[in-house]
């Protein structure tokens, strides 16, 4: 009987326990990512910080933590897993993978979560009081006065490339006693907006913001087409695209569509990141495909996991090829 009453406390703390569990079984660990983007005011700062708290919506436990970045140091920041995910432009992320100009190494650590998320047009905007109107008279102009983004961002690198194509460049330009001058979005737009310069180059996905500032404020201007050539130069030697902003885009700025050159975003993981992770992300991207994305950026309203699934210029991470997969797109 002594045995017996010994043995009753034990089987009740072992009850205890097993009743216990449910209440006392802990989540999963929030886990903190980086997400290197864009300059701030730009597009793909803008997306990544709804995708940020529309993949913590429905993923508690995956903080994402924005930070700013550009477009060509972006993939050799998230190849180092300096920041684990990061935004790329499909062109020059997979010349980073293959170790291709600009690049000096091969970036074997980059794997991606598709593309396709953000077209993105490259925008020239000139003044309206004087001066040449087509894109190869006024680059190569003396006296231009031209803006462009940070030095390392993939609009000034693709400015760089049709200056060159055009028999020029930004020494030239200083050199002809005109200005060629960097810095954020929101410099540069102030910059034109203010008459510091006269002319503006950006690649954003429209309606960029700071186009549609200028659209609405007191100097407006007016979008410079991408002659066929320089297009086809850029297409063939740079494997970017053809694209156009439609006449609706900046009413104030454009009285027709306007051919110019395009690339698009692609999301760039390390491939350290876990599985579960990318699967998750990739997931939610997927489940909100549509008005969701589109309410976030209108750039993202064309996403289609099925095309984006296909891209070829990094390896697709096995997280996000699972949720591929499991989509019935992959």
């Amino acid at each position: 009987m002594t045995s017996t009453l010994h043995r009753r406390p034990l089987l009740l703390v072992g009850g205890g326990v097993a009743l216990s569990m449910p209440w006392i079984r802990a989540g999963r660990a929030q886990q903190t990512y980086e997400w290197v983007a864009g300059s701030v005011g730009g597009g793909w700062y803008t997306m990544a910080a709804g995708l940020s708290a529309l993949i913590k919506d429905e993923n508690a436990d995956i903080q994402i933590r924005v930070v700013p970045g550009g477009g060509l140091a972006n993939s050799t920041r998230v190849n180092r897993n300096q920041s684990p995910i990061g935004w790329g432009i499909d062109t020059f992320a997979a010349s980073a993978r293959k170790g291709e100009e600009p690049y000096t190494e091969k970036h074997e650590n980059l794997r991606s979560l598709g593309t396709g998320y953000s077209p993105t047009e490259h925008h020239f905007l000139r003044k309206t009081d004087g001066g040449p109107e087509d894109m190869r008279a006024i680059l190569t102009q003396r006296g231009l006065k031209l803006a462009a983004p940070q030095r390392s961002s993939t609009d000034e690198m693709t400015l760089q490339r049709i200056l060159k194509f055009l028999g020029t460049s930004p020494d030239k330009i200083r050199a002809e006693g005109g200005t060629y001058r960097n810095g954020s979005y929101a410099d540069i737009g102030s910059a034109f907006s203010d008459g510091q310069v006269d002319y503006l180059y950006v690649a954003l996905a429209r309606p960029a913001a700071i186009i549609t500032e200028i659209a609405q404020g007191r100097r407006g201007g007016r979008l410079v087409a991408f002659p066929d050539d320089v297009r086809a130069h850029l297409i063939k030697d740079y494997a970017y695209t053809q694209g156009v902003i439609p006449a609706a885009t900046y009413p104030q700025l454009q009285s027709a569509d306007v051919p110019v050159t395009m690339m698009d975003s692609v999301i760039m993981v390390n491939e350290s990141l876990p599985d579960e992770v990318a699967y998750r992300i990739t997931r939610t991207l997927i489940r909100n495909k549509g008005q969701r994305l589109v309410s976030i950026h209108a750039s993202m309203g064309a996403w289609d996991p099925k095309e984006s699934a296909k891209y070829t210029g990094l390896p697709l991470h096995p997280g996000a090829a699972r949720a591929f997969r499991e989509a019935g797109v992959l």
